[in-house]
């Protein structure tokens, strides 16, 4: 799928903050890596990145970022991978109830790239690319708003 450029409207780069999880660091760290690549490509700067231990402790370093006056928005991103208990499902909806709660209270966009729950290993490491392209794109986008 192609991702459209985003035409940012400001009179500064926008800097963007990362909270990304070391859980499936095989994969939130690509992660990481290409929303890194693809802010700069859309004319943004990634100027503060925090890595916390899971998914589910990913909205304490999104309040940490979205606190900072400096940081115009934030991008969470995360790999839940399904198990044979229903723990993936719990981490993934709780963790995005309160990064959106976050984000409201702030006032500040957070673009959500947390791939899961309900899906393996192989299913999140094909959608690397795209969850952490859309969730750069989804916080450029909501600052234009």
């Amino acid at each position: 799928m192609a991702h459209e450029k985003i035409k940012l409207k400001c009179d500064r780069m926008k800097k963007l903050g990362i909270a990304v999880s070391e859980f499936n660091s095989e994969i939130t760290m690509k992660m990481l890596n290409v929303a890194k690549e693809h802010a700069v490509s859309l004319g943004a700067e990634v100027t503060k990145i925090i890595k916390v231990p899971g998914a589910f402790d990913l909205p304490f370093a999104v309040k940490k970022l979205l606190e900072l006056p400096e940081i115009d928005a934030v991008v969470a991103l995360g790999c839940v991978i399904e198990n044979e208990t229903e723990h993936d499902e719990i981490v993934a909806h709780n963790a995005a109830r309160k990064i959106m709660d976050l984000s409201i209270e702030y006032n500040k966009p957070v673009g959500f790239g947390i791939s899961g729950p309900g899906m393996n290993k192989s299913q999140a490491e094909a959608r690397i690319e795209s969850y952490a392209k859309k969730a750069v794109e989804a916080a450029l986008k909501l600052l234009e708003i």
